[in-house]
């Protein structure tokens, strides 16, 4: 039998909205640092300081809650990215649709300002709890890898190896332009996922604004540093 006391509804939406967010930043935590299959919604629920059948309450239970951790993950990058990839985004469409085509020195800004964007949320001290559910994806997919690459992650790639075409005069499609995008993004990523490397190099255990604007200004050398291979065949 089950001996965790019913849930009352909330005495108003402004608490249910709090319980709730409670419950996706804890979850947010436990499944980074555990996973799905090793997180109960009991630690979820002990670690957001709610009653056990809240997850079932707001949720529906350990699956959804775990979609909608997802979902906020989206929402909060999109927060950080929304206005660089819109932009970014709003100029390839213009392009292929018979607008003025972009040449390199603009695909160099437009691919300059995306990774700078990506820069600012992961050596954010706020994605660190996200970069643990994300690499658990990675790591061990589940649905929900199919939902964070398609909102995210392939969009994204798509728009950098675009850019990237451009720059070599290559092929976008191609699997050493897939590479380099590939390659740029695990250059960013590192400040988050590579943590203790980034400490132990540089001693910067908190992330400060003074920071964020030299890793930007890292990712501007690497992108002025992308050049065509003089002879290669296309």
């Amino acid at each position: 039998m089950n001996d965790e006391p019913a849930l009352s509804r909330p005495s108003s939406p402004e608490r249910g909205d709090a319980a709730r967010a409670r419950l996706i930043e804890a979850a947010i935590k436990v499944f980074g640092l555990l996973g799905f299959e090793g997180a109960s919604t009991r630690a979820v629920a002990k670690a957001a300081g709610v009653n056990l059948q809240a997850i079932s309450y707001y949720f529906g239970g350990k699956d959804s809650l775990y979609l909608a951790v997802a979902d906020h993950i989206l929402e909060r990058v999109a927060a950080y990215l929304g206005p660089t990839r819109d932009r970014v985004r709003a100029r390839l469409v213009e392009a292929r649709g018979g607008g003025p085509a972009i040449g390199a020195e603009e695909a160099r800004e437009l691919l300059t300002a995306i990774l700078a964007a990506m820069a600012a949320v992961f050596v954010s001290k706020e994605s660190e709890s996200w970069a643990r559910f994300m690499i658990r994806e990675q790591m061990q997919p589940t649905e929900v890898f199919n939902r964070l690459y398609g909102a995210l992650m392939g969009p994204m790639l798509e728009a950098l190896r675009t850019l990237i075409g451009v720059i070599l005069d290559e092929d976008p499609a191609s699997e050493r332009v897939r590479l380099r995008a590939v390659a740029l993004i695990g250059g960013v990523l590192v400040f988050r996922v590579g943590h203790a490397v980034v400490v132990a190099q540089l001693g910067w255990d908190e992330a400060k604004p003074e920071h964020v604007a030299k890793v930007q200004a890292i990712v501007r050398e690497i992108v002025d540093g992308i050049q065509p291979v003089k002879g290669r065949a296309k």
